[in-house]
């Protein structure tokens, strides 16, 4: 699993002219699932992002988690994390997990913020979508199953 974390003012995400999500201060996160990724995976990585502190504390310290900003979450599906540039001009995404898995595990995750975090906005899996954010810093963070 891979994840883009980035820490936003606001985000948007639209499919065929209807916003399907929508957040204003918290974290939009690019999921990305491989061919061997778990529901395990995914809960480690949704109780992590649950306790990331990344938010600004009274200091200016990056010390507050998204349930101290009281902030929100929003998930779009991204197979092209997993591009591989290594060979040519191409991309390829073999490593990407098949489109089955990829919807199950992002179905999952998605469920697990709600769970966990108290509320998750989306995307659609597998929709041509058009994301507009507003990142906060700028501070994104790029997470890899690989490096865990």
């Amino acid at each position: 699993m891979k994840l883009v974390i980035q820490r936003v003012s606001r985000a948007s995400v639209t499919v065929d002219g209807t916003i399907t999500g929508r957040i204003g201060t918290g974290y939009l996160v690019f999921l990305g699932v491989g061919s061997g990724d778990t529901r395990e995976m995914a809960d480690r990585y949704v109780e992590k992002l649950s306790k990331l502190r990344i938010f600004a504390d009274e200091d200016g310290k990056t010390n507050l988690s998204i349930a101290d900003v009281k902030g929100q979450i929003l998930v779009v599906s991204q197979f092209t994390l997993y591009a591989d540039c290594r060979k040519g001009n191409r991309p390829s995404f073999t490593n990407a997990g098949s489109p089955q898995l990829a919807e199950e595990l992002y179905d999952y995750f998605l469920q697990r913020c709600r769970e966990i975090i108290g509320s998750a906005e989306s995307g659609i899996f597998g929709a041509e979508m058009k994301v507009s954010l507003e990142n906060d810093g700028p501070f994104t963070i790029v997470w890899d199953s690989k490096e865990w």
